[in-house]
């Protein structure tokens, strides 16, 4: 699971290489975290994971900070989550999340994403259960079995765990998120997590070849390009 995860993790980097496109979809979601849960990171932990990723990824401060101060403002945009599904090149399976300030305008970017690229856009659900939406954590550490044990003694219901060469990767359900890090924190002390994100994940992956790989490169791009779209998820096994 750890590998797949990884291969989604480079398909994105492909379509987020422009710095100020990252910057943008970082600022406007620590704009909407803020405005609808509190500016204070330590009184608003998603928030405050949310800043840190936004570090990790080089993300300046004032970009972070600029978007405290639009939130704590009150006024401004109104942002709201979007989500579509669909089927891609090869008949591959995909899910965008968005956040918007115009619905119609946004769905007839993304549906255009798909009919350009000889895709199909779908209804609510119609790939979604093909999908394992988890919080994902990868650190250096050495003892699995610890790990485990303090998971399981967290009531975490832990859907796997890796130890590669010393690097170890958790899986647990999303709604188990601050349970698992908390209990991460517990058992290693400090972490510098190289993962600490909640993700879609396939559940098997698919190859395509031919005119599809082109198609799809196109297909990533072409959302890779709008404002509105935070994150792309699918089930192509990269090579």
């Amino acid at each position: 699971m750890g590998r797949a995860y990884q291969n989604r993790k480079e398909s994105m980097a492909k379509t987020s290489d422009m710095k100020a496109r990252i910057y943008s979809r970082y600022g406007r979601e620590i704009y909407v975290c803020a405005k609808s849960g509190g500016v204070d990171p330590d009184g608003n932990l998603v928030l405050r994971n949310l800043i840190d990723r936004a570090k990790k990824d080089q993300v300046p401060g004032h970009v972070i900070d600029k978007a405290i101060d639009r939130a704590k403002g009150g006024a401004g945009e109104d942002y709201f989550p979007a989500r579509y599904e669909g089927y891609g090149p090869g008949g591959c399976m995909a899910i965008i999340d968005c956040l918007t300030d115009n619905p119609n305008r946004t769905f007839g970017d993304v549906r255009m994403a798909f009919t350009k690229t000889k895709c199909k856009i779908g209804t609510q659900g119609s790939v979604g259960h093909m999908f394992d939406h988890l919080a994902i954590f990868v650190f250096k550490y050495d003892d699995e079995e610890a790990v485990l044990e303090a998971l399981m003694d967290a009531d975490v219901d832990v859907t796997d765990i890796e130890n590669e060469e010393g690097e170890i990767s958790v899986f647990a359900p999303n709604t188990d998120y601050f349970k698992a890090k908390q209990a991460l924190l517990d058992c290693c002390g400090e972490i510098d997590f190289k993962v600490d994100e909640i993700q879609f994940i396939a559940q098997n992956y698919t190859s395509i070849g031919g005119d599809d790989v082109a198609l799809f490169e196109k297909f990533l791009a072409m959302l890779g390009e709008l404002d509105d779209v935070q994150n792309v998820y699918h089930n192509v096994e990269l090579s």
